[in-house]
């Protein structure tokens, strides 16, 4: 049975789009390499035990922090508000939701100004802040671009047991659904939800959790995925491609999937589509179109459905995770977006997205 949540008395934060995330990982260098040296992120920081990154376009202090730790995991995700007025809103709002709650003073994560730090309904640390350091905006820095230059941070993708609880909670927080996966019962797999006006700041696919399936960041070409594959390559490190490139029905997006040293998944992403209108239409997948995870029928790697990242919640320590379960679904198992390549009739040939492996 899907869970309710209680109404607080006041409106939730204004919520502007995904901004930053942090993952802990165990060796510090092998993930500089990875994703400065292959990926070509710009450091704006780094000390022994922290590197803070950014894209090429991106204006404020860092759109993601490696911090190193005994165990690979999500530290946090933020969203930026519109507002400071919004993070004393946003402190309220989840007093009044009842949620583990801290308030972080300015600077305690460098670059970062005055932000309120929670572990959702969902069980996902995440972080409310408006205020941020400005740094240098690389746009025109075409000499240091290379040809796989990643632009900005595009949105997060997280596997929870009840999608229609994490819906319904994203929307109380004033998301939007650009794009969803039902049955012929309604039953809904996964939701992609916006604030800014792109198919998604986040991704509720069904699974166990709460873990973190992926973070994602944008390019401008299609091109730019491909010389990332070959760099990759060349530096015959080709096994860190765990899929793709392809194209996805769901979202319309060019994407490429990969792993980095401690098996955090990065989606490389381009060719979405605006959905800023207020009367943008909801795209509903009907859950067994193969066309929807990949336009061009391309079957899905079995690390797909069974990994993802573990997440902390506020001391630091591992999320227990939640078997995804539902009557529903008796006679099928449930990949990270839906079903397996299957049709309406086919037999099962899935696999499951269980525990992190």
């Amino acid at each position: 049975m899907t869970m309710s949540l209680p109404t607080p008395s006041i409106a939730p934060p204004d919520v502007i789009r995904c901004a930053y995330a942090e993952l802990v990982v165990t060796d510090l260098a092998a993930s500089r390499a990875f994703y400065v040296d292959v990926l070509g992120l710009v450091v704006t920081h780094e000390d022994a035990d922290t590197i803070w990154l950014r894209a090429f376009e991106e204006y404020l202090h860092h759109s993601l922090v490696l911090r190193r730790g005994d165990v690979a995991a999500l530290g946090v995700i933020a969203y930026r508000v519109r507002s400071a007025a919004d993070v004393d809103v946003a402190e309220e709002y989840y007093r009044q939701l009842g949620v583990p709650l801290e308030r972080r003073p300015a600077g305690t994560t460098r670059g970062i100004g005055d932000a309120v730090r929670i572990v959702d309904p969902l069980g996902f640390p995440v972080e409310f802040f408006y205020d941020a350091e400005h740094v240098e905006r690389f746009t025109r820095r075409y000499d240091v671009h290379g040809a796989g230059a990643i632009s900005r941070l595009d949105h997060f993708n997280v596997a929870t047991p009840d999608v229609p609880f994490a819906r319904s909670y994203y929307e109380q927080l004033g998301f939007r659904v650009s794009e969803d996966i039902q049955d012929e019962d309604e039953t809904v797999y996964a939701a992609w939800m916006f604030r800014k006006s792109t198919v998604h700041d986040v991704a509720l696919t069904g699974g166990d959790g709460p873990r973190l399936h992926h973070i994602a960041f944008a390019t401008h070409e299609r091109s730019q995925i491909l010389h990332l594959c070959d760099h990759l390559g060349a530096l015959r490190e080709s096994d860190k491609i765990e899929r793709g490139p392809g194209r996805h029905g769901v979202s319309n997006a060019f994407y490429l999937y990969l792993r980095d040293p401690d098996g955090h998944r990065v989606e490389i992403y381009t060719h979405d589509y605006y959905t800023g209108d207020p009367d943008n239409p909801v795209v509903t997948w009907d859950v067994h179109d193969n066309q929807r995870r990949d336009w061009w029928g391309t079957p899905v790697v079995p690390s797909w459905y069974t990994d993802a990242s573990l997440v902390l919640d506020l001391d630091g320590v591992p999320q227990p995770v939640v078997a995804r379960s539902d009557d529903r679904e008796s006679d099928v198992t449930i990949g990270a977006d839906g079903f397996s390549y299957t049709r309406k009739g086919d037999t099962d040939t899935g696999f499951k997205l269980g525990a992190q492996v």
